[in-house]
């Protein structure tokens, strides 16, 4: 099947926290490496994310403009959001997401790709999911705070999307690796040959 991503654990000797933040922290661990010797790491502890990638029977993609300060930088995303509860079910999560951003819900879910966003400094896991035949939800929107105040909502082609992120145009990580991924598989075996909403997810064990 070619290459694949395995497990493995090399030995920590010590660990500490040395800042504990309101949703994630950081730790440090002393690692023996294969030689012996044993070097610090310093990691963030992250609880892991959700994304989705809304796609609309125009082939539009639903997509947000937010205000990301360690950047300094207003930047296209799709709705993403934090896993709050340790074991949650993915899905649920990503569909209050999709609800809360964009007052949007989704008939059919799939799991795009799952990914490490910067292994070498975060444990930051992401599930990005691909919801179709979306709809707008009746009632009142989600209250909003913070930055979202400020969000910005639209809906763009894929094609548009891929040209951005090839011409260093666009930058968010879960749209980046969201929309090439959908243009890979309708380019290969097809979204129905995805995988299904509920498919094991290692980096985040989870509860049906």
């Amino acid at each position: 099947m070619g290459i694949k991503d395995t497990a493995a654990e090399w030995r920590v000797i010590a660990s500490e926290t040395p800042f504990t933040g309101n949703k994630t922290s950081v730790r440090t661990d002393e690692v023996v490496m294969p030689d012996g010797t044993v070097v610090k790491r310093d990691y963030q502890v992250h609880p892991g994310s959700v994304a989705v990638l809304a796609l609309d029977d125009e082939g539009r993609v639903l997509v947000l403009s937010q205000y990301r300060h360690p950047v300094r930088q207003r930047l296209w995303e799709i709705p993403a959001g934090l896993l709050d509860v340790p074991g949650e079910n993915p899905l649920h999560a990503a569909q209050r997401e999709l609800y809360e951003e964009a007052h949007v819900k989704a008939e059919d879910w799939r799991v795009l790709t799952d990914v490490y966003t910067t292994p070498g400094g975060c444990d930051e896991a992401v599930r990005i999911f691909l919801a179709r035949d979306i709809s707008d939800v009746e009632g009142e929107r989600f209250e909003v705070e913070h930055e979202e105040l400020d969000m910005e909502l639209d809906r763009v082609p894929l094609a548009e999307l891929v040209r951005g992120v090839l011409a260093g145009e666009l930058h968010n990580n879960c749209l980046v690796v969201g929309a090439l991924s959908l243009a890979a598989a309708l380019a290969g075996d097809g979204l129905d040959a995805l995988r299904p909403a509920d498919a094991e997810w290692p980096a985040r064990p989870f509860e049906a």
